[in-house]
């Protein structure tokens, strides 16, 4: 089978790799297995990525709103349309199952029609002025250039959220995807530019960090920088555009924790933990690492989850039996291996999980995992983003000791509570840090219009995804007319 040669956006032209420089996407469920090759950019290439969305953003931003919702409309159709092959890259460069690439893609295009939908909506208002015969407004207009540094774990999805308010309000956008995952981000590229997206409106940066990431940041033409991955580039980016006029949007890491109190319904608590534990094999920003359980259904409650770990079926995500598929890539899986074998000789228990599978001897697969600790201060995995199928229990005595220990992390993305008490559910919610707070729901499953975005070490401020996202893509003006006699 030949292997395709995948081209990159630029200007409104799609170029094959130049000089034969071109990268493996290998799948993860077997990394022999070559998916695509991509081409990989040179430093040299960045600043016509620049030249193209200065000279394109200029008429962009000044097509109407409604103009600009139709191409997104007619984005979101075309990924509708062209769900299945976009879903079966994005289980070969990914190793997500076959369901979870299908609800990616969908909510993907969901992000398109729901920026589109604000076209027909008020914009800006006006403002009551204490001169006589002056009529004040305040208004919103694109920043202008933005760069979007999107992630492995959630290739197309993370992009359309970044893409969508992006293009909407008017921005150009240089999008530069996880070299893991790049070709679903193609895709995404190749639907808006099908769709009528004007050229050089949006570009892709394709190639080594070390090789582009230096000239991309440091282009005097960029005006903003969305960024989601992991919370230490995302600090390094804040330090390196600190002394600029750059806006930054930081979507990072999160050491979620699910509280289930003892007066919650266990089977419920159970599936919920489970899914957004060891579903997409636990790489999700929004997972469920952490469960803090009070003392009285401590018991019942890690035997079933314990079983449900045990119970899930690895495989690769074609395979319709398959609940957990493959981590991203070997160097992920022996990352989130070693932290568990480290909390483990800090004394964590190991109840299950944890082993590499012999029948998938060339994938990235690792059984869904669950650990028990005694002392948080004493184990690392307790504090520290895995990004895999692990969670850690934590048995507690009474909600006060429960909500501490929810809080007891540098994170704060998201926090479930489980519990029939409405008291406590409202209270819990009142007052654990994290951006998205769940009650008697998993900790991960935000739909495209809820503002989404953590606290603390998860992230800057800026929301994503609902009204709230289009602040970061917007700025302010406030504009005065005094009427002459």
């Amino acid at each position: 089978m030949s292997i395709p040669t995948l081209h990159r956006l630029v200007g409104g032209e799609w170029r094959a790799p130049e000089d034969g420089r071109a990268l493996d996407v290998t799948d993860p469920a077997d990394v022999r297995r070559i998916v695509a090759r991509v081409p990989a950019m040179r430093a040299a290439d960045v600043p016509e990525l620049y030249e193209r969305a200065v000279d394109a953003v200029r008429t962009w931003r000044r097509t109407p709103a409604l103009e600009r919702a139709a191409i997104l409309r007619r984005t979101a159709a075309l990924l509708r349309e062209r769900a299945d092959a976009i879903a079966a890259d994005l289980v070969a460069e990914m190793g997500k199952t076959r369901a979870e690439a299908d609800g990616e893609v969908a909510k993907s295009a969901d992000l398109f029609e729901f920026y589109a939908s604000l076209a027909r909506l008020p914009y800006g208002e006006l403002l009551h002025d204490a001169r006589a015969r002056t009529e004040t407004s305040a208004r919103t207009e694109p920043v202008g250039v933005v760069l979007a540094i999107t992630p492995w774990n959630d290739p197309l999805l993370t992009p359309a959220r970044k893409l969508a308010p992006a293009l909407f309000a008017g921005n150009a956008v240089i999008l530069k995807p996880a070299l893991d995952t790049p070709v679903v981000a193609l895709h995404l590229a190749r639907a808006l530019d099908d769709a009528g997206l004007p050229a050089g409106v949006l570009g892709t940066a394709i190639g080594s960090s070390q090789e582009i990431s230096g000239p991309l940041l440091r282009d005097e033409r960029l005006d903003a920088l969305t960024f989601t991955g992991s919370t230490p580039v995302g600090r390094r980016l804040r330090r390196e555009l600190g002394d600029t006029n750059v806006r930054l949007q930081t979507e990072m890491g999160g050491k979620n924790a699910s509280v289930v109190l003892a007066d919650a319904d266990l089977g419920l608590a159970v599936d919920a933990v489970a899914a957004a534990s060891f579903g997409q094999a636990g790489q999700r920003c929004t997972a469920t690492s952490r469960v803090v359980v009070e003392r009285a259904v401590a018991g019942e409650f890690v035997a079933a989850l314990t079983a449900r770990a045990r119970a899930a079926r690895l495989g690769p995500g074609a395979d319709p039996a398959t609940d957990v598929g493959p981590l991203v890539s070997m160097r992920h899986r022996d990352s989130v291996r070693a932290g568990l074998e480290r909390a483990v000789r800090e004394g964590a228990t190991l109840h299950t999980g944890g082993e590499a599978l012999d029948e998938h001897v060339n994938g990235c697969f690792l059984t869904p995992a669950v650990l028990e600790i005694e002392d948080p201060a004493a184990v690392t995995i307790w504090r520290e983003e895995v990004f895999g199928p692990v969670v850690v229990v934590l048995v507690v005595d009474g909600f006060e000791a429960a909500l501490a220990a929810a809080d007891d992390s540098a994170y704060g993305l998201a926090a479930a509570v489980y519990s029939r008490d409405l008291g406590h559910a409202h209270e819990f919610a009142d007052r654990v840090t994290a951006g998205q707070v769940a009650v008697n729901l998993p900790t991960t499953g935000w739909d495209v219009h809820l503002p989404f975005g953590g606290f603390r070490d998860s992230g800057s401020p800026f929301k994503e995804q609902g009204r709230e996202g289009l602040r970061f893509y917007t700025r302010v003006k406030t504009v005065s007319i005094g009427y002459q006699d």
